[in-house]
């Protein structure tokens, strides 16, 4: 796993928007689309924001959920709402091309796998997604990849329910859609999440996280998430 450290936050959006770019840049000529997995948080909403400024095929740009919480439209813990805001109000990017999931649904675990229909409608069968963008918790989640959550050990569904967590069940993306992707993006930013970064580079087997295949997988952290990380030739400092 490379990690790649930026000075704070707001540089970490900054390049992971050029990440999101580059990539789409090279999918659309390469296979005709861009397919991008995005999760939520402050420093992903910064990388929208900028990745919207960016002249690019919009028109061949898909964006689905890694995770959303079963919550109302509109509601401001729904990661589709900060969506809307951050990209879709400033990008040319089709409506039809956010694929949001389904977590308004009376049965979830139906529209669990109606969202995965949709995701082999737009990715292929399997659905093989372009870049996977993730976070990292300071529990050791990623997604809403929950330490004892039965959909920790789903290797037969691309998209699963959860057990509530912080108060919301969730529908998330599963460990074997993440680890077909082409690539994996991982952003961490914030002191409180050192100790676990290390155990993320280090593959520690009790973090959810860990079970991120890391072989296409590049992180960006600030350098307060990277306080712990010590030297690695792996490990590339920004000025």
């Amino acid at each position: 796993m490379k990690i790649e450290v930026e000075p704070d936050d707001d540089a970490v959006a900054r390049k992971a928007a050029a990440i999101f770019a580059a990539e789409a840049r090279a999918a659309v000529p390469a296979r005709g689309r861009f397919i991008v997995a995005v999760s939520g948080g402050r420093t992903p909403w910064l990388m929208l924001r900028a990745f919207a400024n960016e002249q690019l095929s919009w028109e061949s740009v898909h964006v689905v959920q890694v995770d959303e919480r079963a919550a109302p439209d509109g509601a401001p813990e729904r990661n589709l709402t900060h969506l809307r805001e951050n990209l879709l109000d400033h990008a040319p990017l089709l409506r039809d091309h956010i694929h949001a999931m389904p977590v308004e649904s009376h049965d979830l675990n139906r529209a669990a796998q109606q969202y995965a229909e949709t995701l082999q409608i737009v990715a292929g069968s399997p659905p093989v997604l372009d870049l996977v963008h993730l976070g990292l918790g300071a529990d050791g989640h990623s997604a809403s990849l929950v330490a004892g959550d039965p959909v920790l050990d789903v290797i037969d569904a691309d998209v699963a329910i959860t057990n509530p967590y912080q108060g919301r069940r969730r529908m998330t993306l599963t460990f074997p859609i993440i680890n077909r992707s082409r690539r994996v993006l991982w952003l961490v930013t914030g002191r409180e999440k050192a100790g676990m970064l290390v155990r993320l580079r280090d593959g520690d087997p009790s973090i959810p996280a860990s079970r991120v295949c890391q072989d296409q997988a590049l992180v960006l952290a600030d350098r307060a998430a990277a306080e712990k990380l010590g030297t690695s030739p792996k490990l590339e400092t920004q000025k």
